[in-house]
Formats: C-alpha cells, structure tokens, sequence
C-alpha cells in the first residue's frame, strides 16, 4: 500500500482554520472597517440547516453576505451559526466548514475556493493550486488578490 503524505486535505483543514479564526474575532468585536464577506456554500451538504423557503430557492448553493446586519454569529470546530435578514426576515443559518466553497472579503481582494470533485482512484491526491498577485506598492491593486484553490476528495 502506497503512503502520502496528504497535503491536500493538510491545507484543506489549514484554510477551513483561517476562515474560523477571522469569523471568531468579527463573533467578538466586529466586522473592522470596510471589512464584509461573500460566502458561498453548498446547501446539500450534511449539517446546513437554513429554512425550508431558501432551501427551496437555492437548492445547490446559496452566497451569503456578512457586511452590514448580522446577529448572534457563532463559531465552533465544525462551523458556524448566523442570523441573517433575507427582506426583513431575520434567518438562522447553520454552516459547516465542509460545506463552504468560497470565502471573499472584497474590501482587501481576498479569497479563498473550495472545490470538490469525486475521488476516481482511491490513490489520487487533491491538488491544490495557490494563485498570488502583488500590485507594486504604489500602486493600487486592480484586480489582483489571492485566491487559493482546493481539489476536495470525496470517497
């Protein structure tokens, strides 16, 4: 039997640990500045629970913003839950961290994607592909950004 060492699902788990740590300090203090988030995730995944209407609306995938109305945000190992207003309807979202496909805070152009694709081998390894631009320093960015992409396994 051959052995790896999984780097795809090492920097899977390493980028789901990021997103956890910047939505536990915004849970504690706030979104700071211009900060706002674009989340999108899967909606079939185990463990989302959003109402029966949106579920209905968006039955694969769903974005969500963080930006200006939010309550009671709260992070653990596995995800988080968020009250939201979708037209004057306050919604509470349960989102696991599998679930997510991508996290963007346009306000500094960064972010991070999630994909996900059956498994055909039992020996293949994710790939991952990490993208960076950097602007020249006196110049402001046009476009430019991280984006990370994940290959997900899935048996």
């Amino acid at each position: 039997m051959t052995r790896a060492i999984d780097y795809g699902g090492m920097m899977h788990r390493a980028m789901q640990g990021l997103i956890a740590e910047v939505l536990s300090r915004v849970a504690e203090s706030g979104l700071p500045g211009e900060h706002h988030f674009f989340i999108t995730f899967d909606t079939r995944e185990d463990g989302v629970e959003i109402a029966d209407w949106l579920r209905e609306r968006y039955p694969t995938e769903m974005t969500i913003v963080i930006q200006h109305w939010y309550e009671d945000l709260r992070v653990n190992s596995d995800g988080f839950e968020i009250t939201l207003n979708f037209g004057n309807s306050p919604e509470r979202l349960v989102i696991p961290f599998d679930a997510l496909r991508t996290f963007v805070d346009p306000s500094v152009e960064f972010g991070l994607r999630f994909e996900t694709q059956e498994a055909e081998d039992e020996d293949e390894i994710a790939e991952i592909e990490i993208e960076t631009e950097a602007a020249p320093e006196d110049e402001p960015p046009k476009g430019s950004g991280e984006v990370v992409s994940l290959d997900k396994w899935r048996k």
